[in-house]
Parts: C-alpha cells; structure tokens; sequence
C-alpha cells in the first residue's frame, strides 16, 4: 500500500468526527496513539496537511513598507470595488485572490528593480519578495472584501426612507460597527486560533495558493505527479476568465439555466418549481460560476457540511415550501413562491411611507389604514430557520463541546496544540491593553453616532447588541471553524430590538448591526489571525494591517456608495439594465420595514399572520439534544452525520440567493468533496483548492472586464442590437419565473388577507 493511501485510510474518520468534537491537543484517542510521532511533525487533518507548510524562518521579512504601501492600495481599491458590485445581482465579491495573484509579479518586479535604500531608515527594498510579505498584503486586501455592513444603513435611509445622512455620521458608524468586534476577536482567538481542530476551511484555499505561488514545500500530500500547481492555476484561471464571457455577456441564459421553463414559459406551476428567479430551483443547473459560488466556494467547504445543508434545501425548500404554498399558508398564493420583496394586500411592493410619520416613525392609524405587510414564501421560512438555528447553535455547542471550551479556557495560551502553534509561539502576542483601548474608542464613536444625530437608540440598547454579540462568538466561532458555515445573528438581533424599541427603523437597523457584525467582524478577525498562524506570520502585524486596512476600506466604500447613488441609473430597481438592483439592500429594507417599522409584535406575536414560526426556536433548541441522546444510545446511527446549526443556518442567505445558488453548489461540492476526494485522494490534495482559487480569480477579472469595457461604456448600448437582444439573452426573461408571477391573481374586490389588523 502507498504511503498516501495509508495516510488518506488513517484519517479517513475525522471527515465525521470533526462534526462535533475533536480533542484540541491531547490526542487521546487510541487509533491516533500509534501514530503519535507523524501528528507531532504535523497537523492530524489531511486538508491542513495538503495547504500549510510545517516549517518556519523567523527572519524571514514581513510587515515591510513595501508590503503595507502595496497592501494599502489593495485596501483602496478592492473595497471600492466590491462596494461597486454590491448593488448587482448576481454580485461579484472580489476578494483578497485578485491582490494575492497581481501583487505577486508586481512585488518580484519590485524587489529586482527597485534600487536597495532606506529612507528614514526604512529599506524600500530589503531583498526578495517573501511568503509573509504576501501574506500581509492579501490580509489588507480581504478585510474591505465585501461591502461594510452598515453602508447598507446608509442605501436603506436612501431607498426606503428618503433620507440622506451627512458623511460624518455614516464614517462614525461604519467604523464602530466594522472594528468593536476585533476586540471580542482578540479575547476569542485562544479558542478559535490555536487548536488544530479549529481548521477554518476557506484559509486553506488561500494557503495553497501562497504555497504554490512561491513553490513551498510542505508536509501534505504534494508529490503527486502531473503539472505543477502553477501551471494548473493558469490553465484554469485562463479558462474561468474565457468562460465567463458566455453566461456573464454572450449567453445569458446559461447563468439562468431554467431550461423547463422555457418549454413552458406561461406555466406558473412549471416556473415556480424549476424557476431559477422566483422559483424553487428544481432546474438544479448553472453554468455560472458566479451563480454558484454567491455563497462561496463550493470546493472549500466539506463534503460532510454540504450534505447537510442539500438536505436542508430538499426538507425545508422542495419538500415543505410547497406544501406552505399551495395550502395558501399565510396567503401566499397571491405572492412569488419565492422573492426578496416584501407585499402589501393587493400583491404590490409594500410602500412604507405610507405607514410613517413626518419624523419617519411608526403611525398606527396609517398601517390600518393600509395593509399588512406579506412575504413569500421562502422568505417567510428563511425567518423561522434562522429562529431555529440561534438556539439550536448554543445547545448544539453545549452539548457536544462544552467540554472543549472548558479545558480551552483553563490552559488558555499555554497550552501548544500542534506543530503550528509551537512555530508561533516564539513570536510576541498581541498585548490585550491594544484590544481593550480599540474597543473603548469604537465604544465612544458609537456612542457619538448614535447620540449626535436623530436615531432614536438608547445607549442601553448598543450596550444590550454588544452583549447578544460576545456571547455568540466562541459557539458561532467554532462552528465556522469547522464548517465553513457562519451562523448568523441577523435575525435574533432584529426580533430583540424590534420588541424592545417598535416602530424605530433606524435604530433596529443600528442595534442588528452592532449585535451581528460585531460577531462577525470579530470571527473574521480570529479567521485572518488562523491564516497567519498557518502561515507563520507574527501577531502584532497581523493586528495592525487588519485595523488600518479596514478604516481605509470603509472610508473609501462610503465614498463609492455615494457615487453609485449620484452616476447610475435606475439604482436598486428590480431589473435594472445592468444588474444593479440592489438585492441585499432590499432584504435589508424589508428587514427594516418587519422588524423596525412594524415591529415583531404585529409580525409573529399570538394571533398574527406569521406566529407559528416562532415554534422553530423552540425546534431548534431540542433537536441537537434529542440528537445528542440517541446517537449515544445509538452510535452506529445515521444522526452522527446531521449537524442542526448547520441545517439551519446553511441556507440562510436565501433571500437574497436562491435555491437555484445552493443546489448548484451543492452538486459541485459533491462531485470534488465527495466524489473525487473518494476515488482519487491525491489529485485532490494536489489540485483542489488550486482549482477554486483559479476559477475564483478568473471570474472576478472577467467580471471587471465585461463591465468596464462592454457594458458601462456608451451608456450599456454596446451590441444592444445584435448580442443583448438574441435568443440566449432573451429566453430567460420572458417566462413568469423571472416575471414572479404568483398563482393567483388578487380577488376582485382589490384585495386579499385579513379584513382587520393592527
């Protein structure tokens, strides 16, 4: 038997054990304590193995003036252009693989062109450009990656409340919101950075790519033969790049490959269920890269964790959305099956001004006046899984953890878990002085935002969102690390605030955004802290790039926020000509309108339309236990696969994604994570993340292209004649699944649902 057969049959059982617990450095069990000695010279994981190199060189340079001007840069331009792409659909997240790729020709050229002198005693030029260098730059490359989550404060005052705040408010409240939470991360690490089973998945894609790039050796399964991981990573970079030009220019119809409906485009039954805009997705192709990865890469999440999430889609979205449909629960069959809208009582979008005060507060008598406000289906059901998957992350993480955190807590620092830590622990950590005055000085700019302008939040209640997030950090933290999945507190926040301050928009929209982004800033602060871990780069830099990174990429995300509102048309209108319909600042808005201007209690409260959801909290907390039990009853069974936070919260980025996204992912994840990893371990190894990050980089270039040379040009009218207006570009678009067609059509008296409300 080869050497890595025996490896891939050794670890084989870690796939199904990482799921829940796995001892963090004592390795107790007794199949891993013959193999003792090769789990010290490495990690016990095969993917780790694969992407980290098990060496270090403590003088090897690394946070440089070359690394941070080039880093800066990246910082400018990366989160403008994420925040540009932001309002589209499908939105293209340009992330730290376009920096890591350009920056390395740009920076080899730098250090064999650029004249070897120090200035100020700082050398511009100390050698060869090194892996930790690069490291540092792709860091502040990725924390602007995405759109800061409170711009979308910003776009919902402007769409939904007409309201425009000045840019000092908007600079306060994006920087509170973005860096509070890398305290809560710095307090978090030892649980989340040091142990070997905290795996943190998607680092490893952008491990492998460092490694390949600068032809490191590591202790993985690399040897394999065939063409080198560079050459591997051109051919499909190319290729992705090529590609794209079909579904994302040329073909259209290939991103929304809703092939049955357009036999039967008028067939509503038929569009709702193999619909890939309104529907259910039971099409199950794309041949859009961006369509499958809206929710990430499919090939760095694993196969264990995707399966859970495919059974949720089939159970919750193919299964039990229909039956809620076609029985007219919540009188659905006057909306889209599945939309990220919300209605009034006569089918059309809900106008909120008509519900709102002068001062933009709630007005009762107008609400009754109007309507209640309606979701379809799938959005509905997105509320009641997200409600299931808070409780079921803190019982979950208890039962099946709790020891874990336990011991953690008590070694804290101490305690080196395996040879990656070892290697770090040489360097100086991060003095906690540097995390408690961060987090007063974000403390005191949310306290200015929130109490010089007109928003109505209590300091209490930014107090009580801090709170809600350090406390779902670590169980969430964990669940990422091994997932790859993030359990979002969106809704738990929402439904908080909405009880506690009704009728406030702008301070639901402020209190969800403290309490969720300051988790999720902090996990991304502990993820980057896990990449440099893996990497061997020093804490302190690490620190330092992420907090300057991410106040430059806010500033400069505000200011091409502002310009897409000023320069484009028709912005966040459901089909604008270009894409730029803003989908995740209409669920934002709507979002506002059910838990901020209505409030939960007209929502989900006894006797209102959407009260039953309230029984998945209750859903979620059981089931891991119950779970729990029975597979210590019965060890054999197939529970030991299922992981409730998972199932829950796998699918919770429908609305705005679909189900078309998930399915498609989940079918590539399969065919790699699963297939391939089974029958062909090596090329896996070798070739994996490789791929992911090739078709990734490939994709996002050509994203850039296609708009700034074809289509933003001469006002979008370059081949509207000929390429814009064929078949491929058309077909897609004339069918009720991209209509949103709902079953039936409103009664004749104008209207339809309750006959009072309030």
């Amino acid at each position: 038997m080869s050497a890595s057969s025996s490896i891939h049959e050794k670890h084989e059982k870690f796939d199904h054990e990482r799921q829940h617990v796995i001892p963090t450095s004592d390795f107790d069990d007794p199949n891993l304590a013959e193999d003792a000695e090769y789990l010290e010279d490495d990690s016990p994981y095969p993917e780790v193995r694969s992407a980290v190199a098990n060496t270090d060189d403590p003088d090897m340079p690394c946070a440089t003036f070359r690394a941070w001007f080039v880093g800066l840069i990246w910082a400018i331009i990366i989160p403008g252009l994420d925040q540009f792409f932001f309002f589209r659909y499908p939105s293209v997240t340009i992330t730290g693989i376009v920096a890591q790729l350009i920056s390395f020709p740009l920076m080899r050229a730098w250090a064999r062109f650029f004249p070897r002198v120090k200035v100020f005693g700082v050398s511009l030029n100390p050698g060869p450009f090194t892996i930790k260098e690069h490291v540092i730059i792709t860091i502040m490359a990725n924390v602007g990656s995405g759109s800061a989550y409170a711009t979308d404060i910003v776009a919902v005052q402007r769409v939904f409340y007409n309201q425009h705040p000045p840019f000092g408010y908007a600079w306060l409240l994006v920087m509170s919101t973005q860096m509070i939470g890398f305290s809560i991360g710095g307090v978090a690490r030892r649980f989340l950075v040091q142990p070997p089973s905290m795996i943190w998945p998607s680092n490893l894609v952008t491990c492998t790519l460092f490694n390949t790039l600068h032809s490191q050796q590591y202790a993985g399964i690399g040897t394999r033969g065939g063409i080198s991981r560079e050459r591997f990573f051109v051919y499909v970079f190319i290729g992705s790049f090529v590609w794209y030009f079909f579904p994302g220019y040329l073909f259209g119809a290939l991103s929304y490959f809703s092939w049955i409906c357009w036999i039967r485009p008028d067939n509503i039954v038929v569009n709702q269920l193999f619909g890939t805009a309104s529907g259910l997705g039971m099409s199950m192709l794309t041949f859009d890269w961006a369509q499958i990865t809206f929710i990430g890469s499919p090939l760095a999440t694993p196969w264990w964790a995707q399966a859970n999430i495919a059974g949720s889609i089939v159970f919750f979205f193919w299964f039990l959305t229909p039956i809620l449909y076609y029985t007219n629960t919540w009188y659905s069959k006057y909306l889209p099956i599945s939309s990220d809208s919300s209605y009034d009582n006569t089918g059309a979008a809900y106008d909120v001004s008509q519900i709102l005060t002068p001062e933009g507060t709630f007005d009762e008598a107008k609400y009754k006046a109007y309507s209640p406000l309606f979701l379809s289906t799938t959005f509905a059901l997105s509320y009641g899984l997200s409600f299931a998957s808070v409780t079921a992350t803190l019982t979950h993480t208890f039962m099946y953890y709790r020891k874990q955190i336990w011991v953690q807590a008590r070694r804290s620092m101490a305690e080196q878990g395996d040879v990656h830590a070892r290697l770090m622990a040489r360097y100086p950590q991060v003095p906690d002085w540097w995390y408690v005055v961060l987090f007063v000085a974000m403390f005191v700019f949310g306290i200015v935002t929130i109490e010089v302008w007109h928003t109505e939040m209590p300091v209490w209640a930014f107090v009580l969102a801090l709170i809600v997030a350090f406390v779902y950090t670590v169980p969430i933290g964990i669940i990422q690390a091994i997932t790859n999945q993030q359990v979002g507190l969106n809704v738990i926040t929402e439904l908080i605030i909405g009880y506690a301050l009704p009728g406030r928009p702008i301070a639901m929209m402020m209190f969800k955004t403290w309490g969720y982004i300051t988790m999720a800033q902090a996990l991304t602060f502990t993820s980057d802290f896990k990449l440099g871990h893996y990497m061997k780069v020093p804490p302190r830099p690490m620190f330092w790039c992420q907090v300057i990174a991410t106040a430059v990429a806010g500033t400069v995300q505000l200011g091409v926020q502002s310009w897409v509102f000023t320069n484009i048309d028709d912005v966040c209108t459901k089909h604008q000509k270009d894409g730029f319909s803003c989908p995740n600042t209409t669920v934002f808005g709507t979002a506002s309108i059910i838990w901020g201007v209505i409030g939960p209690a007209r929502q989900y409260s006894a006797g209102q339309i959407y009260n039953k959801l309230m029984w998945f909290f209750l859903i979620g907390a059981g089931v891991p236990v119950a779970t729990y039990f029975i597979q210590k009853r019965w060890p054999g069974s197939a529970l030991k696969y299922v992981n409730w936070p998972v199932v829950f919260t796998g699918t919770g980025n429908i609305p705005p994604a679909t189900p078309t996204n998930y399915v498609a992912w989940c079918l590539v994840g399969f065919i790699f994570n699963y297939v391939v990893r089974r029958r062909n371990f090596s090329w896996w190894t070798k070739y994996n993340y490789v791929l992911s990050a090739g078709l990734d980089a490939g994709l996002a270039i050509s994203t850039i292209v296609i708009f700034f040379c074809l289509q933003f040009p001469r006002d979008g009218t370059i081949g509207a004649s000929s390429i814009q207006t064929w078949w491929g570009n058309t077909v897609f678009a004339n069918t009720a699944d991209w209509a949103g067609t709902p079953l039936w059509s409103v009664p004749e008296n104008g209207t339809f649902g309750p006959a009072t409300w309030g």
